[in-house]
């Protein structure tokens, strides 16, 4: 069993971008189970949603204690909250933040310390270009694919084509495609950020390593 949390606040789309993992893992034959899980119901305070994707019927509808990755939203919870806690020592993590890996492994003692294990994305940028508005789990779900490879980009656009429409539907598949490049462009990079954030992405490029980067529900899925 593979479990996720993912750590953000109100209004950033924690609770869909739980129900968009499950989708994605359940697409690819797997059970599945999407669990929010609300602090206080209101925008701006911090989130978690719970993931679980095994290949046998999942029983347990816990919390999840001992995450084998993790997905922050908003960088703001890294210097206020431990959103790290029981990561798995060889877990994987994927973050929202122009920081470097290792600039982030200097605020979170607790974060990956293994080379590959841990993506920093500048992924309200990203959205901003492609959606008009910082709501980053689309993109961030496409970095945990290039970095877990637990979903695949296929899955995960389809999911998105189920669950919006149009626009929104196209904005938030074409980040996912940039995140998704993104991480694979920069693995391994431990010290490269994205400081200047992004200000334009071309979709259709299949490298993303050497762009100009100025700034520019509650629903729940269960063994369906």
């Amino acid at each position: 069993m593979f479990q996720v949390v993912i750590h953000g606040r109100g209004g950033q789309g924690v609770v869909t971008a739980s129900e968009l993992l499950a989708r994605s893992g359940f697409a690819a034959g797997f059970q599945v189970q999407a669990i929010p899980s609300f602090g206080s119901e209101r925008m701006g305070a911090p989130v978690v949603a719970y993931t679980r994707i095994s290949t046998e019927r999942i029983i347990t509808r816990e919390p999840i204690l001992n995450p084998d990755a993790v997905i922050v939203q908003d960088p703001t919870l890294l210097r206020t909250m431990n959103v790290f806690d029981g990561l798995a020592p060889d877990g994987w993590a994927v973050v929202n933040t122009r920081e470097s890996p290792n600039e982030v492994r200097e605020a979170c003692p607790d974060a990956p310390r293994a080379g590959g294990h841990l993506a920093t994305v500048p992924a309200d940028d990203i959205v901003r270009e492609y959606l008009g508005r910082p709501i980053p789990s689309a993109a961030l779900l496409g970095a945990f694919a290039a970095l877990t490879h637990q979903i695949t980009l296929e899955a995960l656009a389809a999911s998105i084509n189920r669950l919006f429409k149009g626009k929104v539907a196209a904005g938030n598949v074409n980040s996912a495609n940039v995140a998704y490049q993104w991480v694979l462009d920069h693995l391994g990079q431990e010290d490269a950020g994205a400081h200047g954030g992004i200000a334009h992405v071309d979709v259709d490029r299949p490298s993303t390593s050497e762009l100009p980067i100025p700034i520019a529900g509650d629903p729940e899925v269960t063994n369906a």
